[in-house]
Order: C-alpha cells, then sequence, then structure tokens
C-alpha cells in the first residue's frame, strides 16, 4: 500500500523524550558535549525524603551529566528533583525548602490523579478509545499476537505460564506495540480531516512515547502525537489534533492562537479541561 506523503515516514520516535511544561521553581537546560570515545555509565535515580512543614515529602533524586541547576517536577507519580551529579545534597534540598508552599500546594492538586500501576493480568483491563479492554493473557504460546475482540484484548506472549515478571513484560511491550499500530492511523486520519477543513497543508504526522506531553509542533510542518493519546475518547484526541494544527498558523500560546483552536474545535476549554483532570489515567504505562 502507496502511503500519502503526509505520512511518511510513518514512525519516528528519536524524538521521543519531548516534555510537557511544568512549573518549576528553578530549571536548566543540559549543555555541553561528549567524545563519542567515552563511556558513560547511567546513574540510578535515588529515592529520598525530606520534611516539610513537619510533614514527611518523598520524592526521586536523578542525577545528569552537564546539567545546571536543579528542577522540581511534580505529577502523578509524586515530586522528581532533577540535578547534577555534583551539587549537594544540602544545596538540592535548601531549595526544596525554599519552595515548600509551592511543593505541598502541588502535591495537593495531584493527591487525587495519582497514577495507578497498569496490572498486567487475565481481567485487568486498559483503555483505548475512551472504553475499557478487558485484557485476556495466554502465556507460553509460540508466538507474540494481540487482537481485540469486541471488549477484550487478547494478548499472546511467549512467557512460560509460571513466570509471572517475565509474562508481565512481555504482555507490557506487546501491547505497547499494538498501541502504537492503531495510533498512527487514526492520528493521520484526523489531522488530514482537520487540516482540509480548515484550508491547511496536512503537516507530517509522527509518533513519540512521550508520557507527559500530548502533542508538539515544529517549523518544519511536523507534528508529533504520543501514542499514549490513543486511550483517550476521539472527542479528546480531537481537541489535541486541532491544538497542534493551530500551531502551524500560530507557533505559540497567544490569544490568536487559542482563538485558532476555537475556531477548530468549539468545545476546546471544556475538552481540555477533562484532559487535564483525567490525564493521569492514560499515563500507567
Amino acid at each position: 500500500m502507496k502511503w500519502p506523503g503526509f505520512l511518511q515516514p510513518l514512525v519516528d520516535l528519536a524524538g521521543s523524550d519531548i516534555r510537557q511544561p511544568r512549573p518549576a521553581a528553578r530549571s536548566g537546560t543540559a549543555t555541553g558535549s561528549r567524545s563519542p570515545a567515552t563511556r558513560v555509565e547511567p546513574v540510578e535515580p535515588i529515592e529520598r525524603s525530606i520534611a516539610l512543614d513537619g510533614r514527611p515529602v518523598d520524592y526521586l533524586l536523578v542525577r545528569r551529566r552537564g546539567r545546571r541547576g536543579v528542577g522540581l517536577k511534580i505529577d502523578g507519580s509524586g515530586m522528581t528533583v532533577a540535578a547534577s551529579l555534583t551539587t549537594p545534597i544540602s544545596a538540592i534540598e535548601d531549595l526544596i525548602g525554599k519552595n515548600s508552599s509551592w511543593v505541598l500546594k502541588k502535591l495537593g492538586e495531584w493527591s487525587h490523579r495519582k497514577i495507578t500501576p497498569q496490572r498486567w493480568e487475565t481481567g485487568a483491563t486498559i483503555s483505548f478509545l475512551g472504553e475499557a479492554l478487558t485484557l485476556m493473557i495466554d502465556a507460553g504460546a509460540s508466538k507474540t499476537k494481540v487482537e481485540q475482540a469486541q471488549s477484550h484484548l487478547l494478548v499472546q506472549v511467549k512467557a512460560p505460564i509460571h513466570n509471572a515478571d517475565a509474562i508481565a513484560h512481555q504482555a507490557e511491550a506487546a501491547v505497547v506495540g499494538w498501541y502504537k499500530k492503531q495510533a498512527l492511523p487514526h492520528l493521520a486520519q484526523r489531522t488530514f480531516f482537520y487540516a482540509k477543513l480548515h484550508q491547511l497543508t496536512p503537516p507530517r504526522v509522527f509518533l513519540s512515547s512521550a508520557n507527559s506531553r500530548w502533542g508538539s509542533c515544529n517549523s518544519r510542518r511536523e507534528i508529533r502525537f504520543s501514542w499514549r493519546l490513543m486511550k483517550a475518547r476521539p472527542a479528546l484526541i480531537d481537541y489535541v489534533v486541532c491544538h497542534e494544527l493551530s500551531h502551524l498558523r500560530h507557533m505559540n500560546h497567544s490569544a490568536h492562537f487559542w482563538a485558532e483552536v476555537e475556531r477548530m474545535c468549539p468545545d476546546y476549554a471544556l475538552l481540555k479541561t477533562e484532559l487535564d483532570q483525567n490525564d493521569h489515567r492514560f499515563r500507567a504505562f
């Protein structure tokens, strides 16, 4: 099958590390270069705790080579602190303490939106286009296969039937692959539809594996959508499509941009609120 030009290349995961901007007390950008011959060992995140206003607050400390400054991020998983390899713990926790009001406020806002880990076992459910699909996992199969059958998702994996960890790992990988396979045709078709409806040249459509940003648009007329968006109901997906297409006319979030979003998607304000309030439901995997 020959794909239209706006669908090529079909998948680009190189730009998958696309993050949704969140309020932060401090932020920094990674700089510097690394010789190809230099092997860099990964730095494991460390779980720590700090007392803020008399209550313990856990956080995940992520050390990164080349990072400048300290960044704080709070979402459904809790607080993550990014810092360089050489930043002292005392300096990191001093910064957290100075911003304790913001930290506690954001943790409170996210307290009812905690991300529930996905269970990879028969009877568990996943969301697809806003509908619940019940997993039916068959271990010990001769090949990996995923197939939707009405309200069920049949998942065959090669893992031994008595190895729960291997079954879960392979099932997750297979289901993620299935989502990606469904995502590109759907997202590209909706993008093409709204672009033509609003007299825009259809952009090139790519997939990303972003877990905190639904879409992005650049000056090269390329739009990237997170495959996780396929967990949301169709109207929410269409809002994100319209949002990104509006960037083709306004590469910012000005009043003119939001007016363009409203022109394409009159109910965008309600849909945006719904997506913001429920996005934690789509980020478990």
